[in-house]
């Protein structure tokens, strides 16, 4: 079977607050936290688009490369793939912000040992449930509730890999897990189910 799994929120851990409030006090820029839950940059500060892309070349961008993993997403991933199934690194990182969105996940997950078949970078959000429905992946790991409603609309099995930013919403998809025990044992459910 083949997997999808986001990297930001899903396999590692992003903390968008720490490193930019110290970036915006050191440049003394006026930007304000809004929401340190947010799972977007462009949603913790009051700032635009073109102020995220400044601050990830001014050394914002290892909030990214020096993100922890999720404990066990490792393991459980070695688990899949040792089953025979086939993983998916599916992340909507852009050029803009990333430079070469491809090789920085790259460099993250091989420097965290984490498996996988191949990598498709520069997905945008919205066209993450096609591009598994056109690719024939069977399931999404994946931390936005938009994308995972509508991968299952388009007959993709999706798991929510619950945190902060999207707790209040979790109900809304079936399966998820706040850690990757949880996500991997979602995941064997579908395996099963789909026999």
């Amino acid at each position: 079977m083949k997997i999808a799994v986001d990297i930001d929120d899903t396999l590692n851990v992003i903390d968008r607050v720490s490193r930019a409030s110290a970036y915006i006090k050191r440049k003394g820029l006026p930007f304000r936290l809004i929401n340190d839950n947010a799972g977007a940059f462009l949603d913790t500060f009051d700032w635009k688009s073109e102020d995220v892309a400044a601050f990830m070349r001014d050394g914002g961008i290892t909030v990214f490369t020096d993100a922890p993993a999720r404990k066990g997403a490792r393991e459980a991933l070695e688990r899949l793939q040792s089953e025979g199934h086939e993983i998916i690194i599916l992340t909507a990182r852009q050029k803009e912000w990333f430079g070469n969105p491809e090789k920085l996940s790259r460099d993250w997950l091989e420097k965290r040992r984490i498996p996988y078949a191949e990598i498709a970078a520069e997905i945008p959000l919205g066209d993450k449930a096609r591009f598994c429905a056109e690719r024939g992946i069977s399931a999404i790991v994946e931390d936005r509730v938009e994308v995972c409603l509508d991968a299952e609309c388009l007959g993709v099995r999706a798991v929510l890999a619950v945190c902060k930013h999207n707790y209040s919403r979790a109900g809304e998809v079936r399966l998820g897990g706040a850690n990757w025990e949880q996500i991997e044992r979602a995941l064997q459910y579908i395996i099963k189910a789909n026999g």
